[in-house]
């Protein structure tokens, strides 16, 4: 039960959240607010600040962290607590605050508690990394593909602080959880990580009573043929919890607002910068090697699997068929000027008209081909998923190696998999990160571009 002295994890966190406050309250000095008690205000601003950062969980940042779910935490910290901070204006009757003063506090703070963090986090992963301190001794307890993929992540990811000790396979004739217990409590292990799916309910039930009795962490690896293995939203229905199967971002209507003027914003910026000068060329480049229409429309599933019109630069000689077969490797439809575009992703700048009219999205789940979509449908699980969002112009799937011609069913169930992933994790930042790497793609080029 003594395995964790010496351990000064559980310290972090409130010293962060000291550190932030001795920040905000030393800044009021520096500004002249026009205060009548700053004594007073500086009680406010830091109980504020504390209730705030509870709430918005703001301190509640792991060793796997990423930088993209930082970044909208410092934004939602500083957002609430500015409007907290102007109502001490009306709440304590301070009409002689001086709000532009207000304003370059908030905007220092802001600075000087997200350079912190920042700052903090990269050095905190340099220790782990390099130094090999704040480390967790891990095992793992079975043996597939999860598992493997988790004890790679342990392996390779060293700023993450994770020391991989052992893994016990449930195959072995000689297994038993007792063996498990020894080895926890004789290497001072700290997370137990184990597979659902390779464990009975009597097993797990072990296993959850010895990791309460021994003050060690348990964490479970979902199988992909359990409900676990869905992004679960938990809720309360009066006193009775209730499990949704799929939480998704994309239906709160606020998400949907900041991810549509973000269409409308990034769309009216390509057409009329971009398309407004390239299409008079293009029209004329195309036109020059095959005759035939400038802009190619074909008829593509959308959200909720509504067909609409998605239209292109025209790459490929007119056929009867195109809308039918996918472009492939060689293929001889392609023209010239086609093979350049589609090589640049050009091709695909007028379904920025799509974005702006509402059909499509900036960043998505490609949309296919009628014909397509409903042969995956059948074939593919949980492809239908994709369709509760708009699609876009690229994706996560894309910028991950799954864009182009799809050769074989892994390249599909792979897409659908970013796919999904992307539609239960959606962000703006995310949707910024997806679209900056497009354009890094598309101009140095991509190998299925074709």
């Amino acid at each position: 039960m003594d395995y964790k002295k010496g351990r000064y994890s559980g310290f972090i966190k409130p010293l962060f959240g000291f550190i932030d406050l001795v920040i905000i309250n030393i800044a009021v000095f520096y500004f002249d607010i026009n205060l009548t008690n700053v004594y007073m205000f500086c009680g406010y601003i830091s109980l504020l600040w504390i209730i705030i950062a509870v709430k918005n969980h703001f301190y509640e940042i792991q060793r796997h962290t990423r930088l993209i779910q930082i970044i909208p935490l410092l934004f939602k910290q500083i957002i609430i607590f500015s409007i907290v901070l102007y109502a001490y204006i009306g709440f304590f009757k301070q009409p002689n605050m001086s709000r532009l003063q207000l304003a370059l506090y908030l905007v220092a703070v802001f600075l000087a508690v997200s350079l912190f963090k920042l700052f903090v986090t990269f050095l905190l992963k340099k220790y782990r990394e390099v130094l090999g301190g704040n480390v967790r001794n891990v095992i793992v307890i079975g043996h597939n593909y999860k598992t493997r993929q988790l004890i790679n992540t342990f392996k390779r990811r060293s700023d993450y602080g994770y020391d991989f000790k052992a893994r016990f396979s449930t195959q072995d004739i000689d297994f038993s959880l007792e063996k498990c217990y020894k080895y926890i409590i004789d290497h001072n292990i700290d997370e137990i990580y184990f597979s659902v799916a390779e464990l009975s309910n009597k097993q797990i039930n072990s296993l959850i009573d010895f990791a309460d009795n021994n003050l060690r962490e348990l964490k479970f690896i979902p199988d992909n043929k359990d409900i676990y293995s869905k992004r679960l939203k938990y809720e309360y229905y009066d006193y009775i919890p209730v499990l949704s199967i799929r939480d998704i971002p994309l239906q709160e209507p606020a998400n949907m607002f900041i991810k549509r003027i973000y269409d409308i914003l990034f769309s009216a910026f390509i057409i009329i910068g971009v398309l407004s000068w390239l299409t008079p060329i293009l029209a004329i480049l195309i036109r020059l090697e095959s005759k035939g229409p400038i802009f190619f429309k074909q008829s593509r599933n959308g959200f909720n699997y509504q067909e609409f019109d998605c239209y292109k630069f025209r790459s490929m000689r007119p056929s009867k068929d195109a809308h039918l077969n996918q472009a492939t490797k060689g293929d001889m439809r392609v023209t010239k000027i086609g093979a350049f575009i589609r090589k640049t992703s050009i091709d695909e700048l007028p379904q920025f008209f799509n974005v702006l009219f509402g059909d499509m999205s900036v960043v998505g789940p490609r949309p296919h081909m009628v014909s397509h979509t409903n042969m995956y449908a059948q074939r593919i699980d949980k492809f239908m998923v994709r369709h509760f969002v708009k699609p876009g112009i690229t994706g996560l799937a894309q910028t991950s190696g799954f864009r182009g011609e799809i050769e074989t069913d892994k390249d599909i169930i792979n897409r659908v998999k970013y796919d999904i992933f992307y539609i239960e994790n959606w962000s703006l930042l995310l949707d910024i990160k997806i679209s900056i790497q497009t354009f890094l793609n598309a101009v140095k080029g991509e190998e299925k571009a074709y």
